[in-house]
This record gives C-alpha cells, sequence and structure tokens, in this order.
C-alpha cells in the first residue's frame, strides 16, 4: 500500500507540474515572440567584388506572421554607404530601426530608423540631424517628414521634411526656417575627407 501510495503521489507531481508548463506556454503570444536573434549583427553588400554597404546592429529580432516579416534593430544601428570606387561616402547612426517585408508582392519594403538619427556625407562633410528617416530601397531615396537640422562648411539649415538620395548627396529641405549660409568662404582652404584619407608615405 505504501509503494503504491507513493507511485500515485509522484504520478500527481509529475502532471501537476507539465500542467502549470501547458499553462505557461498557453500564455506565450507568438505575435510578441521573435522567431530569431542575431546578437552582434554585420552584413556586407558587395558589387564586383567592391564593398558598397556595410550594416551593423547589436541585435537583430525577427518576427513574422501571415502577411508581413519584421526585422527590429532596438538596440543600435549603424550604415556605411560607400562610392563606386570603394570610398567611405555615407554613415547613418540610430538608436533603433526596423525593416518590414510584405509578403504581398505588390507591397514594397518599408525600412525605418529612429531615435536620435545622425546621416553624415563625410565627402561633402554635410550631417543630417532628425527623428525618423525612411528608405525608399527601390527609389534609392531616403526622406522624413520631421524636424531635420542640417550642418555643412556652407551653411546652417532647418526645417521640416527632407528628400535626398539614398548617398545624402543632395537633401532639399522641404520647409525651411530660420537658415544661414556662410557669404564669404576662404577659396585656398584644403578640406579633406578624415575617413578616406591615408596620407603621404614618410620616408624612414
Amino acid at each position: 500500500m505504501l509503494a503504491r501510495a507513493i507511485l500515485l503521489a509522484s504520478i500527481f507531481v509529475v502532471l501537476d507540474s507539465c500542467s502549470g508548463k501547458l499553462k505557461e506556454a498557453e500564455t506565450i503570444n507568438l505575435a510578441e515572440t521573435p522567431m530569431q536573434t542575431v546578437e552582434n549583427m554585420f552584413a556586407v553588400d558587395t558589387k564586383n567584388g567592391v564593398t558598397i554597404m556595410r550594416m551593423e546592429a547589436d541585435k537583430m529580432e525577427r518576427y513574422e506572421n501571415d502577411s508581413l516579416v519584421t526585422e527590429l534593430f532596438p538596440e543600435g544601428f549603424y550604415v556605411y554607404s560607400y562610392t563606386d570606387e570603394g570610398l567611405l561616402e555615407t554613415v547613418l547612426i540610430s538608436d533603433k530601426a526596423h525593416h518590414k517585408t510584405f509578403k504581398d508582392a505588390a507591397k514594397a519594403e518599408v525600412w525605418a530608423a529612429f531615435g536620435n538619427v545622425t546621416i553624415q556625407n563625410v565627402i561633402k562633410q554635410e550631417t543630417m540631424e532628425t527623428d525618423t528617416i525612411y528608405w525608399d530601397q527601390g527609389a534609392h531615396q531616403i526622406f522624413t517628414d520631421c524636424y531635420i537640422k542640417v550642418y555643412s562648411p556652407s551653411g546652417f539649415m532647418q526645417g521640416y521634411g527632407m528628400r535626398s538620395d539614398d548617398k545624402a548627396r543632395d537633401a532639399i529641405i522641404m520647409k525651411p526656417f530660420n537658415s544661414y549660409s556662410v557669404v564669404v568662404q576662404d577659396t585656398t582652404a584644403i578640406i579633406i575627407d578624415s575617413a578616406n584619407f591615408i596620407g603621404p608615405f614618410l620616408k624612414k
């Protein structure tokens, strides 16, 4: 009898334990649970053996449902874009970002970076600061409707809304205000692209 009682008690404990785990599993919301998590993400895009883009992120979380695949970058997002010759041209840094791909082929992909977004064209020595930026990958354009500041050797601009190619070569502020430009410049000044400058070889 004692052995039988111990056996029944053991079965009850096992069943109760499994029941608790089943209840816990039932509370998991799959829509809010990443299907994949990647730490220290690093991706490189090349063309004819030349790097044209590099992306880094501390973490990437991938979510998926019947109509949409979402990749979240909750801990920082860094994109480095290069010229056709392989020179670093544009740097984008933000607190967070997301990439949404619709399973309906008729809908475009959506890239967005947000939170202390900084976009620097190192060749032009021009820097933009805003809260949110969108990237239309198919049209090779970046844009925002948020407040934006632009610093460059020719002056300072601010306003709402911006459109540019995705290298930040031709940024246009849609609704500028309280901006200024440098009228007189030192034509003898030499601007050095410090990101790509190697410098002369020094003789020993």
